[in-house]
């Protein structure tokens, strides 16, 4: 991508104000997902929208399948990202997958953030002897092989249970960013994020975080929240919404909204 990168991962800064949001989607959504909660901060905050190079909405040849084997590049992209419009400091939202990449990026380029929110987070998804991640080798390698055999069956399976709150139009979206994204890529990436284990380097943020987590998530439970708190190296709040799945973007924009404000201001 190199001096292309704003075209190529879709960069938008829309807004007025002094200071700089990112807002950065998870995996099998794209920079769509923030709709309902940016019209909520362009009054305040001049805000950073990217797609991640894995998203359907971007380009799939930029997807580097010998360089995206870690989160690494992913980090190189987004202070790539932030260098380039000449930002030196920001508040970060990132859900899932860019929550990692926000810790990620936080350890290298510290003074760079202002703030972590972290939504629907998770330093490992596989369970552990002492560490409750959510899911058991097998039952992972299953998904792998749904997705290999009949991605399609495989989205309108798992769309509905990520989304969780009954919310079809949630459900329609989702499934629309899956859709979007190349199954040889989807599965890639997916196996990339299964295998990563980021416990070690929590100690290591400093910068003050607030995870948000909703009180039903069939991707991260609740005991991650806590390991997230116990185990980050800085300041850690924790909010609970009280609604389900790992989407409240998609499901619940006010509530979180409202979370997202409390979260900022502090």
């Amino acid at each position: 991508m190199g001096n292309n990168i704003l075209d190529a991962l879709n960069v938008r800064v829309d807004g007025s104000g002094d200071e700089i949001l990112v807002l950065a989607h998870g995996v099998g959504t794209d920079q769509s997902a923030w709709k309902m909660i940016l019209p909520f901060f362009t009054p305040y905050y001049r805000v950073i929208l990217y797609d991640l190079v894995c998203a359907g909405s971007v380009n799939p040849d930029y997807f580097d399948f010998r360089r995206y084997t870690t989160l690494d590049p992913y980090v190189d992209d987004l202070l790539c990202i932030l260098d380039t419009l000449r930002v030196t400091r920001c508040a970060y939202v990132g859900h899932s997958l860019s929550a990692m990449i926000g810790l990620l990026a936080s350890i290298r380029r510290p003074d760079l953030f202002s703030k972590l929110i972290l939504i629907g987070a998770s330093p490992r998804f596989l369970n552990d002897r002492d560490y409750h991640g959510g899911f058991e080798q097998g039952e992972i390698e299953m998904f792998f092989k749904a997705m290999e055999e009949n991605y399609e069956a495989l989205v309108n399976g798992f769309a509905p249970l990520a989304v969780g709150a009954d919310v079809p139009e949630a459900v329609r979206e989702f499934s629309r960013t899956l859709f979007n994204m190349r199954p040889d890529i989807s599965l890639f990436v997916s196996r990339t994020v299964f295998s990563s284990d980021f416990r070690g380097i929590l100690g290591l943020v400093k910068v003050p975080c607030c995870i948000i987590q909703t009180a039903s998530d069939v991707s991260v439970p609740l005991s991650v929240a806590n390991y997230l708190k116990a185990h980050l190296g800085g300041e850690t709040t924790v909010e609970i919404l009280n609604t389900e799945g790992h989407l409240p973007h998609l499901t619940r924009p006010n509530e979180l909204y409202r979370v997202l404000r409390r979260a900022l201001s502090r």
